[in-house]
């Protein structure tokens, strides 16, 4: 479904990603785990060239998208969901309106759009606050509208940009609950961005760990907790044991 070839990124002499190639089938639930400054979320966001990467090629469904035109990487990203780490909501529209804002953005019918942003808020737990403003919302709870504004889109692949690293430690545990159930019953391909280890161990098919803008190892997460063969896996090893 997706397949990403030798991607570079520079920043000044800061390099970010250093030859990454993977390989994405549909369905699959692909977490990417290592320690901070590794190029996980670079990794992501050259994906729908949210970042354009300095080399390499991302191709989807057999297209280019460092190729495509300004409509159609328009086209592409109303395919693809992306969850920041910040919620980005806009403060002045209702909890159901941010929902919204994106598909009717993109021409889908006002009535089309509010049954949807309805849907993705029922499978966040957010129903009820749907003519809430985004203030009126815990931190917890704003980064859940976050993924349903991405669900409303009903993507064919997720992108999730360590969606709980702006949270406070006691707010992470509801938004890793709604992620792994989306996990278990979405049909979409996902590619999460996560520091979350016990996450990572219930949810990920497969499981790629990076450093110094490579991949050093990647695995199921049995095989790459268990049995490490990279210096970060022995971490994550290690903390697991702790």
């Amino acid at each position: 479904m997706l397949q990403v070839y030798d991607l570079e990124k520079s920043y000044g002499k800061k390099v970010a990603l250093d030859g990454v190639s993977l390989n994405v089938s549909q369905g699959e639930i692909l977490v990417v785990m290592g320690p901070s400054g590794c190029g996980k979320s670079t990794l992501i966001r050259c994906i729908n060239r949210l970042t354009e990467p300095d080399r390499g090629e991302v191709l989807f469904k057999e297209q280019s998208v460092m190729d495509m035109s300004p409509q159609e990487l328009l086209e592409f990203r109303r395919r693809v969901g992306f969850v920041f780490q910040h919620f980005n909501l806009i403060k002045r529209l209702t909890v159901k309106e941010n929902v919204m804002f994106g598909p009717v953005l993109s021409g889908m019918d006002a009535e089309e759009a509010e049954a949807n942003a309805l849907e993705a808020l029922g499978k966040v737990g957010l129903l009820g606050n749907a003519d809430s403003l985004p203030d009126e919302l815990s931190g917890g709870q704003q980064q859940r509208v976050g993924i349903a504004r991405a669900l409303a889109l009903n993507p064919e692949i997720m992108l999730l940009d360590e969606p709980t690293a702006s949270l406070d430690p006691i707010l992470v545990g509801e938004v890793l609950d709604v992620m792994e159930d989306l996990a278990r019953s979405s049909k979409a391909t996902m590619i999460i961005v996560t520091h979350e280890v016990s996450f990572a161990l219930k949810v990920a098919d497969r499981i790629i760990l990076m450093d110094h803008g490579k991949i050093v190892e990647e695995g199921a997460p049995a095989e790459i907790f268990a049995q490490p063969q990279s210096e970060i896996g022995k971490k994550y090893k290690r903390l697991l044991m702790s």
